[in-house]
């Protein structure tokens, strides 16, 4: 069962690490406003800024180039950049306006993420929802971005920072599954819509 919980809230009267929650005194509250699922014990949050994590996949536009060419400043968010350094032997070659993928390898000042493993991703298109709602996107074990791409024919790189990029197949229903899933995030049962959705649109 799903509850209405606010910053401060408690919702276990024990400790437990769970995220968007904090523990005092011996018990668990709520950090973020949102949905407390009592069963997967688990916050689902209404609103909220990304968070950066070391492991995080993300997906960024190539703003500006070092001189030399080494060095490449990445658009992630509104308010957090990264950077990609080019190692002796890289041959890595990207341009302004490029799209990559990359993973956060650090944290620099909260607002600068060092990446690394980066890719190019084709021009495409993408698409901005809010980065709390990723999560559901992906779904437990991957279970939702499977049957998007399962039922559309479309390649997804979705982004802990909110962009996600998709090609090929059926884009425009995967768009609107994807912001069907940004704006019932906190209901119960999604899983389930999605999926007859897709079943009913992908037929026509």
């Amino acid at each position: 069962m799903r509850h209405f919980v606010i910053p401060g809230d408690k919702i276990l009267d024990r400790q437990m690490r769970i995220e968007n929650a904090y523990v005092e005194a011996g018990t668990t509250h709520s950090a973020v406003l949102g949905f407390y699922d009592d069963e997967r014990n688990s916050i689902i949050p209404l609103e909220g800024a990304w968070k950066p994590r070391i492991g995080d996949l993300v997906i960024g536009i190539v703003s500006s180039v070092g001189r030399n060419g080494g060095t490449y400043s990445i658009d992630l968010t509104e308010f957090i950049s990264g950077l990609v350094v080019a190692g002796k032997f890289s041959t890595l070659d990207f341009k302004e306006g490029d799209i990559i993928e990359a993973t956060i390898q650090d944290i620099e000042h909260k607002n600068l993420a060092l990446l690394e493993h980066p890719k190019a991703l084709k021009k495409a298109t993408m698409i901005k929802i809010k980065p709390v709602k990723i999560a559901r996107v992906i779904g437990r074990a991957e279970t939702m971005i499977k049957q998007i791409s399962e039922y559309t024919g479309c390649s997804m790189v979705v982004g802990k920072n909110g962009l996600i990029w998709l090609d090929g197949g059926n884009v425009a229903l995967a768009t609107d599954a994807i912001l069907k899933i940004e704006r019932e995030a906190h209901l119960s049962g999604l899983t389930e819509r999605i999926k007859n959705m897709l079943e009913k649109e992908s037929k026509r």
